[in-house]
């Protein structure tokens, strides 16, 4: 955690036609050579990425892309890739060349990227003699319709790398992090906050995993103070303060044996339930857990995890919540497994969507699949959501958001 997660940064997306300048561009902002320059069409293939900082906008990611007009053999391919990233973007930046009229494809992937509501800057790669506006007058009405901000430049010299980082760092990104915070209305100054994190099979060696960790900076953050505990000495930890927690966050895993030690008058929440309240909507998570209690023996349900890892023995989403749903009643489910980035368009064949915390999805990624679930009609649900159901103690684990239910 010495830097900020790549989850929790703006990430922008820089698009174009092969050649018009995208990663000369990239390479001029950021001072190094992070992307492939060549005059060789389609020299992009996979999206390239680079974190860095660009005030006062703040941490971001950027990602170089193929062309959108790209016609070699890999093509579709890559343009495929192109279009799986544009639910994740908070901003994009759009570069045209002047000497060169905006295309069919141009028009396509401006009018994808206002309809996605994606914040965009059209860059204008000045090539001598096209300067950037007698180009946005000669074609005023290809692109006035859009009513894009746009900065003209020659991508050759570092002359404007200033003005177009200023004018990125003025501009407001879409469903980006820090709209709200994971403890907001929780935490004051001075409040004990007690974190349970369980140390089992299942925990990265030597290190928290990242909830458990933006949760004890957040805390520091409101001065307040953590007190982190295993699960076996939460009992031990209450008897030795002066005063009681605020609030009790334990791992959803923990649920049924944390409850057990917490008093009835101290809140008890997870890392899980706050996560879904920070990257997406509580209040559609809760309610979908309604429809747990309608899976019927065959019943489809798909598992979606937001990181990618090697699972272990006792794995949370293909061992533990199985396991789970069984010992609840739940028998005979058609259980169906993605992570990362992948998420089906179409989920209309599920019954149910059970969604990790989604600590590695970008909060426009998270937003971008409950909409999916709820304009296809499926129910979606959150792990910590589903795990406190399922031991009985739904109700206290959403009581410090009853207001927002």
């Amino acid at each position: 955690m010495e830097q900020t997660p790549k989850a929790n940064r703006v990430h922008i997306g820089f698009f174009g036609r092969c050649n018009a300048g995208k990663s000369t561009l990239i390479n001029m902002l950021t001072g190094q050579p992070i992307a492939l320059v060549s005059d060789v069409a389609g020299t992009t293939t996979d999206p390239v990425s680079k974190a860095m900082e660009i005030l006062p906008l703040g941490p971001v990611v950027i990602t170089d892309t193929a062309g959108v007009d790209d016609t070699s053999e890999l093509g579709p391919l890559r343009i495929g890739k192109t279009k799986e990233l544009l639910p994740r973007m908070n901003m994009a930046v759009y570069v045209l060349k002047t000497e060169d009229a905006p295309s069919e494809d141009d028009i396509t992937w401006l009018s994808l990227l206002q309809q996605k509501k994606v914040t965009t800057l059209l860059v204008l790669n000045e090539v001598e003699g096209y300067e950037a506006e007698a180009y946005m007058a000669k074609y005023a009405n290809e692109l006035s319709s859009f009513k894009l901000p746009y900065i003209g430049a020659n991508l050759l010299s570092n002359d404007k790398q200033s003005a177009i980082l200023k004018q990125l760092g003025t501009m407001k990104p879409k469903d980006q992090e820090d709209e709200q915070s994971l403890l907001a209305g929780l935490v004051e100054p001075h409040d004990l906050i007690l974190l349970v994190c369980p140390i089992d099979s299942a925990a990265p060696k030597g290190r928290l995993i990242l909830p458990q960790v933006q949760m004890i900076r957040e805390i520091l953050d409101t001065h307040g103070m953590s007190l982190v505990v295993q699960t076996e000495e939460v009992a031990t930890a209450l008897t030795k303060l002066s005063v009681k927690p605020k609030l009790v966050i334990t791992d959803s895993q923990a649920f049924d044996a944390v409850a057990a030690q917490v008093p009835e008058d101290i809140p008890l929440t997870s890392f899980s339930i706050l996560m879904a309240r920070f990257k997406g909507d509580l209040k559609t998570l809760a309610a979908g857990v309604k429809a747990v209690k309608n899976l019927k023996s065959g019943a489809k349900v798909l598992i979606s995890e937001g990181c990618t890892h090697h699972r272990q023995c006792d794995d949370i989403g293909s061992v533990k919540i199985p396991r789970w749903l069984k010992q609840a009643g739940y028998e005979n489910l058609d259980l169906q497994w993605t992570s990362g980035g992948a998420f089906p368009d179409d989920v209309r064949t599920f019954d149910l969507i059970i969604h990790c915390g989604a600590c590695m999805l970008t909060r426009r990624e998270v937003l971008r699949r409950l909409d999916v679930s709820q304009e296809q009609g499926v129910p979606i649900v959150n792990y910590g959501v589903l795990i406190a159901s399922l031991h009985g103690i739904l109700d206290r684990a959403l009581s410090p958001f009853v207001a927002e239910l």
